[in-house]
């Protein structure tokens, strides 16, 4: 199975939304993968559950939101009213991580978790059986455009490695640094969903880029 494209609208034209979720539309990606920044978990600020209602009636595209902020649970139910397909939260950014998985769940959403560079993947091992997603970040978050770190697809490996033994159906993902000359060392370590920001923004053909990160 090929990998999923998750084109990442942080790295799009903010004053053109609909166009950049018309392109993604039309590139053959099959997810929008949404970065929501509060300015203290990570350095940057970026945009609300309005920005998510307002996507959601121009797209089918599955919408992967992903919260880079601390106590996500303030905003989980309003991004899940806005029509967020997956909500993702970061472990380092909460205390109960079990908690908070139970109530993404029962809103009827995908559950997911992110770690950063230095997070081990020991540390989400005993959250493994209550996810859909386990998001690996490949860069440090708060800004696009860097180079992935390349040890922390050893991650990946090591997640697709406990998925096997444990019998569990959980994706992985990577953000950070996917473009055309690193998607095919993410493909190898065994991901399932690539995000990828200024590389498919940048792009002039964007289907031909999707197929490249899919390694078709």
């Amino acid at each position: 199975m090929s990998c999923i494209i998750a084109p990442s609208v942080l790295a799009a034209d903010f004053s053109n939304l609909t166009a950049a979720v018309a392109d993604i539309n039309d590139s053959g990606a099959e997810w929008i993968h949404l970065d929501v920044m509060d300015g203290k978990f990570v350095p940057n600020l970026t945009f609300g559950p309005k920005m998510v209602a307002d996507l959601r009636p121009h797209t089918s595209s599955v919408l992967d939101v992903h919260l880079m902020v601390y106590q996500p649970e303030d905003l989980i139910d309003e991004f899940a009213r806005a029509g967020a397909d997956y909500i993702t939260f970061h472990v380092e950014a909460v205390v109960h991580s079990h908690r908070i998985l139970q109530f993404i769940r029962n809103l009827g959403k995908k559950t997911g978790i992110s770690i950063v560079p230095s997070t081990p993947v020991v540390m989400i091992e005993e959250l493994l059986p209550l996810v859909d997603l386990v998001l690996v970040m490949t860069v440090n978050p708060g800004f696009g455009g860097q180079d992935l770190i390349p040890a922390c697809l050893e991650k990946v490996k090591k997640l697709v490695l406990f998925r096997e033994k444990k019998g569990l159906s959980f994706l992985i993902s990577v953000d950070g640094g996917i473009n055309e000359a690193t998607a095919a060392g993410a493909r190898d370590a065994g991901v399932d969903v690539l995000v990828a920001g200024s590389a498919f923004f940048n792009a002039r053909d964007k289907k031909a880029l999707v197929s490249q990160l899919k390694g078709e």
